[in-house]
């Protein structure tokens, strides 16, 4: 008999069930797409050079670890149609039915609908999953063709993970409507809002936000006095005392207001708060700028620590903002009179003022969220586009030896080996050499040998038949130089302010073997690889051979191309070989390292593709969690103001005004978390873009960053548009007649 219910009551409720339906299967559908390319039965043809254990099982833990954040979203959905049947409860529980059974029934219910969304979701799963298995073999440089195929433990997980889910969420609910009284249940729709008073939360936030304001201040005052150095240029003299002025003004601003607080009033000081946060996270967030434009001593510490001042700023400039919006709607219509009895507006003004205290915390916690999301969505490709251009830079040869001496403190300890360990690996194995450069990397002057100050390091020079042959290892024309001439190379990431001051100040400059003069053609930009470059340097000096065989060598380099790919397991065996015989560190202080390009490119391309996956399908769990919030929200109250519309009905009132009354309503409680997230999001990503520029132009490039911001900015309107118009449609069938 009760299975006969659950099943009559379900078909009863589907429209009530829509939104919980649609829910659940956009859920389910990520869930499985997603995962499916970690599936056991999932083998792609990505060649014998690639080991796809590593991403499978990156795939497996971050896409589990990120829909864990799902469970709120069911929890909520279940919620949502909890309080929406409320009142039928209550009825059945009059008629005699004990509140235990029909929180059982409910749960069949939603059990039922989530198995209905799981079927749904997977089918469409196994479409979306095509998106994903074409990206994954577009980054391995793959072809893709269409493959229509279940995987089967990637359902049993996807089945079991909402299994339990439901589970969870139905005992919730079971108890919740255990512990409800039956009047309560009836008088839910029926129930007025809480009255209007301030929220503790935002005065929470406000002593929160001084707490970290006296840290900054604090801090600030020892900078100030470590490493304050009245040489320093202007925006840094701004920065360190900027970080002092700013914070103690915000403190003594809230000390005058506890002064003053019957004249100004609560309002006031959150404005005061509002521009002070504004005006700290300006100045806190100039510091990792400065910090690396004119290498100040301050450390990695002070970084994240003023990064961290920079996101308490930005949450509480979030928090104060919609508190000092809502506070400006009751303000307009109590001193706006004419505004206020304008057509409907006195309506429309208490519908929104009805809502103000309940839903702009809420709101507050949808406009950080949002931000994370675009975040997330805007820095998936950046920082995927930067490690696979950077990826181009450091595996430009199949293997690649090279030693630092930074360590080395003895001239004869200095590097001379020809590796001959790689050369017979290679011959055991079969693996034949197109092009084979052994050389050295030479001083200017034999006294640059004891310099070790950090961003300070002497620039290198090779010789110009050696630069040459690995230019032509690389495709490039060779190169020429006069007697006593020299030329340089530059890293891709150095700026073209950079070039030309160095060479301005560079015309020419002593060696051991005389002076060289700057060459014709000074400079040449053409990818060679990053370990030809000195530490912290990004120039390399180009010498005659003749001026070389002059100078101390101090590192060892060794450049190899092959004919075919070298296998993963044959690169992995290569690496230890290479490592048990030359140490990363060696007693004498040299340090050797071996770069193989399929390790390199294995193991970049599956995190990139974890990491681009996991990113974007968290935001996009972000932003359907957040929607759907929003819409639920409105959808939950529509009941509620189906008898307030009835009432203008009565009235007179034109259906068309009713439409535009709604219209308006929901466009101010889609609008101002979204306009808050889209104003904040605006300033991180210019923020963040701005930071890594030098690595965007190396590796990416602004005009391919700019069509991908584009696409993604028309799927976040397009995913906005679809969710708003559904609530309006849903709304206005809610309180028709």
């Amino acid at each position: 008999m009760y299975a006969k219910l659950v099943l009559r009551n379900a078909k009863r409720s589907v429209k009530d069930y829509l939104i919980y339906i649609v829910t659940m299967t956009i859920c389910v559908t990520l869930f499985y797409s997603f995962l499916s390319i970690s599936s056991s039965y999932y083998q792609p043809d990505i060649g014998s050079e690639y080991d796809f254990t590593m991403l499978s099982d990156g795939m497996k833990v971050a896409i589990c670890a990120v829909t864990l954040v799902l469970l709120f979203l069911i929890r909520f959905v279940n919620n949502y149609m909890l309080r929406r049947r409320q009142k039928e409860f209550a009825i059945q529980s009059v008629m005699g039915m004990e509140q235990r059974t029909i929180g059982r029934l409910f749960f069949a219910e939603t059990f039922v609908m989530g198995m209905i969304s799981i079927v749904i979701g997977i089918f469409l799963g196994v479409f979306c999953s095509q998106f994903i298995t074409a990206m994954l073999l577009t980054s391995y440089g793959k072809s893709y063709e269409l493959s229509w195929t279940l995987f089967p433990d990637t359902v049993l997980l996807t089945v079991c993970f909402f299994i339990i889910s439901f589970i969870v969420v139905g005992m919730f609910n079971t108890r919740t409507i255990q512990k409800t009284k039956i009047i309560d249940m009836l008088a839910a729709d029926r129930k007025n809002d809480p009255e209007l008073k301030r929220g503790r939360w935002i005065v929470i936030a406000a002593v929160l936000f001084e707490l970290f304001t006296i840290w900054m201040a604090v801090t600030g005052v020892q900078k100030v006095w470590f490493f304050y150095d009245s040489r320093f240029a202007l925006p840094v003299k701004v920065m360190f005392w900027g970080n002092i002025i700013l914070p103690t003004a915000t403190l003594l601003w809230s000390v005058w207001w506890l002064i003053r607080k019957k004249k100004y009033g609560f309002s006031k000081w959150i404005l005061g708060l509002f521009i002070c946060s504004a005006l700290n996270a300006c100045i806190a967030a100039s510091v990792p700028a400065l910090i690396n434009r004119y290498y100040l001593p301050l450390g990695a510490g002070t970084v994240n620590q003023y990064l961290l001042f920079v996101l308490v700023d930005l949450i509480f400039f979030i928090c104060s903002l919609i508190y000092l919006a809502s506070s400006f709607i009751v303000s307009w219509k109590e001193k706006s009179p004419e505004h206020r009895y304008k057509g409907e507006n006195l309506f429309f003004f208490g519908q929104v003022i009805s809502k103000l205290n309940t839903t702009n915390k809420t709101m507050t916690l949808i406009s950080v969220t949002l931000v994370l999301a675009m975040f997330l969505f805007i820095a998936a490709p950046i920082l995927t586009g930067w490690a696979s251009g950077y990826l181009d830079i450091r595996s430009m040869y199949d293997v690649q030896i090279y030693t630092r001496y930074n360590d080395v403190y003895d001239e004869k300890n200095l590097p001379h080996d020809d590796y001959e360990i790689v050369t017979e690996y290679l011959t055991e194995h079969g693996i034949e050499a197109d092009y084979d450069c052994t050389f050295s990397l030479y001083l200017p002057e034999k006294e640059d040998f004891h310099n070790r100050v950090k961003y300070d390091f002497p620039v290198v020079a090779i010789s110009l038949s050696d630069y040459n042959r690995v230019r032509e290892m690389l495709g490039y024309e060779p190169v020429s130089l006069s007697e006593n001439e020299f030329a340089t190379q530059w890293q891709a990431i150095a700026t073209e302010e950079e070039r030309d001051s160095f060479l301005k100040e560079h015309t020419s400059i002593m060696t051991d073997a005389g002076e060289l003069t700057l060459s014709g053609q000074p400079y040449y930009e053409e990818a060679i690889g990053e370990t030809v470059y000195n530490s912290y340097t990004d120039v390399l000096y180009i010498f005659p051979d003749s001026v070389c065989v002059k100078l101390l060598p101090v590192m060892r380099n060794r450049y190899i191309t092959t004919s075919e790919s070298i296998s993963y397991e044959n690169a992995r065996e290569l690496e230890q070989a290479f490592s048990d015989e030359y140490p990363e560190i060696t007693d004498t202080g040299v340090s050797y390292g071996i770069r193989l390009s399929t390790l390199q490119i294995n193991s970049t391309k599956a995190s990139n593709f974890v990491l681009q996956a996991t990113m974007l399908y968290g935001a996009v769990v972000l932003m359907v969690i957040c929607l759907t919030i929003l819409s639920l929200q409105q959808l939950l109250d529509a009941g509620k103001y189906k008898y307030r519309f009835g009432v203008l009905r009565k009235l007179g009132v034109e259906e068309e005004k009713i439409g535009r009354l709604v219209l308006k309503q929901l466009s101010v409680w889609f609008g101002l978390p979204i306009l808050v997230a889209v104003i904040v999001a605006t300033v991180v990503i210019a923020y963040f873009i701005q930071t890594v520029s030098a690595e965007i132009s190396a590796y990416i490039g602004f005009e391919i960053l700019a069509l991908q911001m584009g696409m993604i900015a028309a799927i976040l309107v397009l995913l906005l548009i679809c969710y708003f118009i559904s609530t309006w449609i849903l709304f206005k069938r809610s309180i028709s007649k």
